[in-house]
């Protein structure tokens, strides 16, 4: 599905309702919109069948709205637990449940259409803060039957599931945009990374990745970097590049010279001095030059960020959401100034393309939904026009599942806007690489509880983000964007652009392994 294709179904179908809804009298069994399982809330299990070790599920209470159905046991076994839909319409069907689990992919989410097809999700670890997680799989049946299944698989022992309300809908849930930022890879490449896929043949780490299913690039754009990296002309050639592999491009003006976050949003040197309406002026200005080549170029550009993670505000201190520096010379909040840098860079990349969906970026989720609200308030109140919400999410440092799945919810809901997670990434290994450079994650008690950094758990943690943005109530995640996946380890592209000796302390969580070979369990997760 394309960023521009939204069907009627798929919004129906992620509604996150859970009660049947009633087909009009008389009407067909194609027609009903949902099938309600028997007994979705498992008070016992009546309607439902064991099979394999039946010892190992029961019902029992502790759900999210009564009893739910639990798998476990202490040594090693197989439980299913299923049951058969009747007269289920043809077309597409989703079913979905709230769910809690320990155990690496040892859970799953089943819907098996006879003469369709079958999908599953496998269940997110939850041992963070043990809250319950919307989970959804679709599949296509031809009419007839379908079977709804939780199934577990457990080689040590040990491993568990929770289920609760169980629900069957019309419609498909899909993970839209699985995209990856791939800003630093130009730069990679002339300091002599080289790439391979899975099985070791070299190539295009670009055309490899979209190989697999990967859908759209991301770019960021630096004013006037130190190291003439990340500006207009690098960014057009990265973007021509990933077009031709069959990918959207999004672009990310930071509107610096250097990184921008939550504790850094400096004025390009540039820029420096200008005032507020001149530097309105000056963004604006930007942003038509970056969009117009990229245009001219023939690049579409489907999505482009108006400032990166700027919970608090952009150009500091002139566009700053609180007082960063009390002794700057600026005082307090500037939310005008801030909703007028906003509005100019939206407006500048309407003017140049028109189709082109703007995305306001924060973070920290784990400061609660209530720091996020705060801000889009304050935006929204001086009608700053934009088209998408888009969120930074590192399970180590913003929260749980749950957390990000309610923030999906609560601001698709309260804004009216989709909302995409625009970065996250999992280290495959706590190794670092040569040349040697400390890590950001670099030790276990920095990982997120059940997911390991190994390549099944960086895998794992990717596809769980994927489908709990999926799964949000309300069905207005669009997908997720994997950090900087082909920035490895080389001498001379570090973090800082401005030092040639500065390192990378990310390279543990790029989708290409130390020798450069993409990772087989993190590539499977970009097919759709």
């Amino acid at each position: 599905m394309s960023h521009r294709t939204r069907t009627i179904s798929t919004i129906l179908l992620a509604a996150g309702l859970t009660a049947a809804l009633a087909a009009p009298a008389g009407a067909a069994p194609g027609g009903r919109s949902a099938v309600e399982p028997s007994n979705a809330g498992f008070a016992g299990l009546d309607g439902w069948t064991v099979t394999g070790d039946a010892a190992a599920a029961k019902a029992e209470p502790g759900g999210r709205t009564g009893d739910r159905l639990t798998h476990w046991s202490d040594a090693p076994y197989e439980v299913t637990t299923s049951q058969r839909l009747t007269g289920v319409g043809t077309g597409w069907w989703t079913a979905s449940a709230w769910v809690k689990s320990g155990g690496l992919g040892a859970s799953t989410l089943s819907l098996t259409c006879a003469g369709g097809t079958t999908g599953t999700v496998t269940l997110p670890q939850t041992l963070q803060d043990d809250a319950w997680v919307r989970v959804a799989v679709s599949a296509k049946s031809r009419g007839g039957d379908c079977e709804l299944a939780v199934a577990t698989s457990d080689d040590a022992g040990g491993a568990w599931a929770s289920v609760d309300d169980v629900a069957v809908e019309r419609g498909r849930v899909t993970r839209d945009v699985r995209g990856g930022d791939l800003s630093g890879l130009a730069k990679n490449e002339d300091h002599g990374a080289t790439y391979a896929d899975v099985d070791g043949t070299p190539g295009d780490p670009v055309e490899i990745l979209a190989d697999h299913g990967m859908n759209l690039g991301r770019l960021k754009v630096w004013v006037d970097p130190a190291d003439g990296y990340n500006e207009v002309t690098h960014v057009v050639e990265s973007a021509k590049r990933i077009q031709a592999a069959g990918m959207d491009v999004m672009v990310d003006f930071h509107y610096s010279d250097k990184w921008t976050d939550p504790g850094q949003q400096s004025v390009p040197a540039a820029w420096a001095g200008s005032g507020v309406e001149a530097m309105t002026d000056q963004l604006a200005a930007h942003t038509r030059e970056v969009m117009t080549a990229l245009v001219d170029a023939g690049v579409d550009v489907a999505y482009a960020q108006v400032g990166n993670e700027i919970n608090p505000g952009m150009l500091w201190p002139y566009g700053q959401t609180w007082d960063v520096d009390p002794d700057d010379g600026v005082d307090g909040a500037q939310w005008d100034a801030l909703a007028g840098f906003l509005t100019a860079g939206h407006d500048a990349v309407k003017a140049v393309s028109p189709s082109t969906q703007t995305i306001l970026h924060l973070t920290n989720i784990n400061d609660g939904i209530d720091g996020l609200t705060w801000w889009f308030d304050e935006v929204t109140a001086r009608d700053v026009p934009f088209d998408l919400i888009g969120l930074s999410y590192y399970g180590y440092w913003h929260g749980s599942l749950a957390d990000l799945q309610g923030a999906v919810s609560t601001l698709s809901a309260r804004y009216d806007r989709d909302v995409m997670v625009v970065e996250t990434a999992y280290p495959f290994t706590l190794e670092d690489d040569d040349p040697a450079y400390e890590n950001v994650i670099a030790t276990e008690d920095q990982l997120v509880d059940g997911y390991p950094a190994t390549p099944e758990g960086q895998a794992a943690a990717f596809r769980a983000v994927q489908d709990t943005v999926a799964a949000a109530p309300g069905g207005r995640g669009l997908g997720v964007v994997y950090w900087e996946p082909a920035w490895t380890s080389v001498e001379g592209n570090g973090w800082d652009p401005a030092d040639p000796a500065s390192g990378n302390a990310w390279e543990n969580q790029a989708m290409f392994d130390h020798d450069g070979r993409l990772l087989a369990p993190v590539a499977a997760t970009l097919a759709g």
